[in-house]
């Protein structure tokens, strides 16, 4: 048995299995969702340096540093849209903080409410003004994700056609 020739399909297997983990992690948290993507791409370039040129690994880390900066500004662009202050977008960053540790939904509920509460009790805002904070806090989380989700999506596709392209090169050779 030549283990070389095991060696392509189990990268793409340990490869596929750490981007759909990725892919899950966009959306799910206390995953690192488009860093393990990444992650899992780079592996596969050092192992199989033939199968991903390093344009394509490069456009990859572009969407994945832009994922990661959709991460950090959209949930405070979303409550400074609805009106919120300084405190509701740090209130807001603690509640997913303390939410990203239960659930999905506990991690919406927090960032709303860490928003409201930060806006009614230290800004001491109206009621109605802090809800707004708290809706733009959960708009803004809710637009962050379908950003991550985007890039994730683009660094798949990314990923897929380069091997295509390496593996159409092999095969003409």
């Amino acid at each position: 048995m030549n283990w070389g020739d095991l060696l392509e399909p189990a990268m793409l297997c340990l490869t596929g299995v750490l981007t759909l983990v990725g892919l899950l992690g966009v959306i799910v948290p206390l995953l690192p969702g488009t860093t393990l993507i990444f992650a899992a791409m780079i592996i596969h370039k050092l192992v199989l340096p033939d199968s991903l040129s390093w344009a394509a690994l490069g456009w990859i880390g572009l969407f994945w540093g832009l994922s990661i900066i959709i991460d950090f500004v959209g949930v405070l662009i979303g409550t400074r849209l609805f009106g919120g202050t300084k405190w509701g977008m740090a209130g807001a960053s603690g509640g997913a903080l303390v939410g990203m540790f239960f659930s999905l939904p506990a991690l919406i509920l927090g960032t709303i409410f860490g928003a409201v509460v930060a806006e009614r009790y230290v800004a001491k805002r109206t009621g109605k003004e802090a809800l707004l904070s708290g809706a733009g806090a959960a708009v803004g989380f809710v637009l962050s994700t379908a950003g991550r989700l985007a890039c994730a999506a683009a660094m798949i596709a990314i990923f897929a056609l380069a091997l295509w392209l390496a593996w159409s090169a092999q095969a003409a050779a």
